[in-house]
Parts: structure tokens; C-alpha cells; sequence
């Protein structure tokens, strides 16, 4: 399942790179600063569209370039809708980060794999939970209940994390 994208997001890389290379052309900027920062915005570019969702009859996994987190599905105990602005202290630049890992006073530590600010879920069992962001929420809430419950039938995962 893909991750939801935003084309405001993807234009946005393209106006940073488009900058950049523009002002990294001897006008602002050293043109190997230049490379090397149109270089990392293409990585983190790439990271943000290869975000993808994998729920197999064992597990669920959360893929992106250069990272992923894998959780079994009989270790999955909740899935609940979030926002940013529950998870606080995430910020622009928390958000960014390479590995994901953050801290909300709700939640404490989490992983993120995140690619939109809408129909954010939170998924998590006995390890820390993930951050997540499917096209479909619904149908993928509706397809982790049944795959949970067929390894635990007596445990509703709709509901608040602990």
C-alpha cells in the first residue's frame, strides 16, 4: 500500500533543488556546496516518495530508501488516528530527520514514517510504536483488524495507545 503524498511537498524539493542549482551557479553559493545540497535533497526526495506500507499475513512493514521498520502482526496490540499536533513535541525539522525516531510526552518514544499531515495512524504492541501514513487509512485499518484478530481474536486494536 502506498504512503499518501502531497504534491505541495514534491514541488517543494523541486523548488529547493531548482534554487540551489540556481543560485549554487557562481552567483551566492560555491558550486560544491551547491552539488552536495542538491545531492541531499534529491536523497531525501527519494526517501519521501519510496515511503511505502506492507502488511503480509506475518507482519507489517513500513519501507522507505535507505530505512524501514517491521512489526509482527501478533505483536500489534492498537491502532489509533493521531495528528502532529498530539504527537508534540514534533516539528518541521524533527519530522525531517533521517531515522525517524522522536519523543512525544503522549506516547513517548516513536517511530515515523510518515509522509502527509492527514490520516495519520498510530500503530504499536509490545515495541515503540510507528507513525504512519497509508493513501486508505480505513481499508488499511479494516485489513490489520482482521490479520490481528486471526492471531489474537479477543483483542480489539481500534483504540488509544497506552
Amino acid at each position: 500500500m502506498p504512503a499518501r503524498l502531497s504534491a505541495g511537498i514534491i514541488g517543494f524539493y523541486f523548488l529547493l533543488i531548482g534554487a540551489v542549482t540556481y543560485l549554487g551557479a557562481d552567483r551566492i553559493m560555491n558550486l560544491v556546496i551547491a552539488e552536495v545540497l542538491v545531492a541531499a535533497l534529491i536523497v531525501y526526495l527519494g526517501r519521501y516518495l519510496s515511503t511505502r506500507y506492507r502488511l503480509s499475513p506475518h507482519d507489517f512493514t513500513a519501507a522507505r530508501l535507505f530505512g524501514s521498520r517491521r512489526i509482527p502482526i501478533q505483536e500489534i496490540r492498537h491502532v489509533a488516528a493521531a495528528n502532529l499536533r498530539d504527537l508534540a513535541p514534533v516539528s518541521f525539522i524533527g519530522s525531517w530527520g533521517w531515522r525517524g525516531r522522536m519523543w512525544s510526552p503522549r506516547l513517548g518514544p516513536f517511530d515515523t514514517v510518515h509522509t502527509s499531515s492527514e490520516g495519520l495512524l498510530v500503530l504499536g504492541g509490545t515495541g515503540v510504536p510507528v507513525f504512519i501514513s497509508p493513501k486508505d487509512p480505513g481499508a488499511f485499518v479494516t485489513e490489520l483488524s482482521r490479520r490481528v484478530r486471526s492471531y489474537h481474536p479477543d483483542v480489539d486494536i481500534l483504540g488509544s495507545p497506552e
